[in-house]
């Protein structure tokens, strides 16, 4: 399994890349091995300020539908359009061309309280 160290984690199996002002942000290859092939993700949140741990859309796999929660305050800049067409990039590409969505940091300090990569190992036994 795949813990890209420069990348920040959350309980509830999303990753946060930050890129300047901004961070990408994604559910980790362990969450995707859990929901199986993924087929669809809704994502309504664009131009929307989100709250830290509030939900900013939706995966739907062969056999589940997953809540998906922002690892942090920000306004949605940007869904991945490739999604639209191919929700199984997530699958194949989790850190990648798989990525959600792009937001803005309102907090940065909320950065400091997400995982690591080692700790988030730690949590899913990896």
């Amino acid at each position: 399994m795949t813990l890209p160290a420069t990348l920040k984690y959350t309980k509830d199996h999303e990753w946060i890349r930050l890129e300047g002002d901004v961070a990408y942000i994604g559910v980790t290859d362990h969450a995707q091995k859990e929901l199986g092939d993924i087929v669809y993700v809704d994502i309504d949140t664009l131009d929307k300020e989100v709250a830290q741990h509030e939900v900013f859309g939706t995966v739907e796999a062969v056999k589940t539908v997953s809540d998906l929660f922002s690892p942090i305050s920000g306004t949605v800049l940007e869904i991945n359009a490739v999604l639209d067409g191919a929700p199984e990039t997530v699958n194949s590409d989790p850190y990648g061309e798989g990525w959600m969505v792009k937001m803005s940091i309102k907090n940065p300090a909320e950065i400091e309280g997400l995982l690591s990569a080692e700790a988030y190992g730690e949590l899913i036994g990896a």
